[in-house]
Parts: C-alpha cells; structure tokens; sequence
C-alpha cells in the first residue's frame, strides 16, 4: 500500500501545513511490464481520473448513483480488485502514485470488465483534501500503510489526528473508516487517533472483531509478509457519527 513521505514534522496544524509534513506515499522505484503499460495506454484515459482542484462527481463518473468507497494506497491492486468484483454494487476509487501497481490494477479492471472502479495517481491527501466532498463516501480503506516502525520515524505515519479529522469529514453519516496494519504499536496509535476524533465512534470495544460484516477484505501481500515475519494483524473500524 501507498506510504507515508519522509518530510512529516510535528507541531504546526493546517491542511496546507498538513500536506507539507504528512503524505500519504514515498516515490518507490519500479519497471512496468509491457502488459502494464498497454493497460495504461489504451483504459487510462477512461479509468485514471486527472488530479486537480475540481470536487469528484460520482454520478458523472460512474453512469449511476451508488455508494462509493476510496481506497488508499492499493499497493498492486490485487486487494482492490477482489472487492471490487465482489461488490459491483458499489463504486470504488483508489488512490496510489505507485505507477506499476496502478497499471496492473488497470490491467485487471480490463480483464475483469471492472467497470465499478477509477483510479486517482496521486498524493491521496490532497485527493482527500482537494476533490472528495465532504460527507459524500460510504467508507474509506487505509490497509496496511508504511509502519514507519523506527520510533523516530512514527511522526511519519500517515493516521494523524490532523488526516483522520480530513478523512472523517468525507464520510457520509454511518460511513465507515477501517484501518489495518500488521505493526501492534502502529495499531495502537489508530485505535487512539480515531477514538480522539469526535465525529467518529468505534463499531466494536477495541479493535475489530471478525464477526464485524466491515472487516472482510482479502488477504494482501502485506498481510502475508507480516504474518511471515511473525507480526500479528490488526483491524480497525470506526463509524462517521449522525
């Protein structure tokens, strides 16, 4: 998934401050198969939405009205693209800078016929900020962002009070915000970050149970990885306030 950028300081508040420190990626190197960029030649410019100063429409978008839910940092896409299929009665827009991971994810929307899906390739705090209205998401997915695990660089972290309050802001009343990391201290952080904001209310006593319809999502590379390395997972599921 996308990760935090490394020019996060702590101190001052302002969304255009809060830009300057808090991004939601680090550029990472990476070559696109030939399949990738045939993908992002001919269903780019249907299914990669320019970034800019302009709200997103989503009727105008998708051809209907239906709930819509953004993804951030979908890494490869392989998560993405599961929920998708699995809920064509939703509309998904993701967000990654990663440019082979949004090619093989428009790889898969092409060979699918994923037509419930866009993509945004950029900073996904500025899309946040700059064109999702406010109120207008059924949901938000932050799955298993950078850990930034050295304790030096937990300042890094992409859950801040100052972007939860940017997310939560977007979601409709009842929408959803379900986080997931593989670190337990980072886990612990956005437990206590969402539970601070008061526009939000945690959907269990804690961290998220299995029963909880929101947690069901695949199994990602990172999850693997984590469970690999002997790291535990954790969920975490808040609700916008009415």
């Amino acid at each position: 998934m996308s990760e935090p950028g490394p020019d996060a300081d702590v101190g001052t508040t302002g969304a255009a401050l809060h830009r300057r420190r808090v991004r939601s990626f680090v550029t990472r190197a990476g070559r696109m198969s030939p399949a990738q960029q045939r993908a992002r030649d001919e269903l780019g410019p249907r299914f990669v939405l320019p970034f800019g100063d302009c709200v997103l429409s989503y009727p105008e978008l998708f051809g209907r009205t239906a709930p819509v839910v953004l993804e951030i940092g979908f890494g490869m896409g392989a998560a993405t693209a599961v929920v998708a299929a699995g809920r064509r009665d939703v509309d998904f827009i993701g967000v990654e800078v990663h440019a082979p991971g949004v090619g093989a994810l428009l790889k898969t929307i092409g060979d699918e016929g994923l037509t419930n899906l866009r993509i945004v390739e950029h900073d996904a705090v500025e899309v946040v900020e700059r064109m999702v209205a406010p109120a207008s998401l059924a949901g938000i997915h932050v799955w298993f962002p950078d850990p930034w695990h050295k304790a030096r660089h937990n300042k890094r972290r992409l859950i801040q009070p100052g972007f939860v309050s940017t997310l939560a802001a977007r979601l409709a009343p009842g929408g959803f915000l379900h986080c997931a990391t593989d670190w337990e201290d980072y886990a612990m952080q956005m437990l206590e970050v969402l539970g601070r904001d008061a526009s939000l209310r945690n959907a269990d006593d804690g961290y998220a149970t299995p029963t909880n319809p929101l947690v069901a999502r695949p199994v990602t590379k990172f999850e693997t990885r984590g469970k690999r390395l002997g790291h535990g997972v954790w969920d975490v599921v808040f609700l916008r306030r009415y």
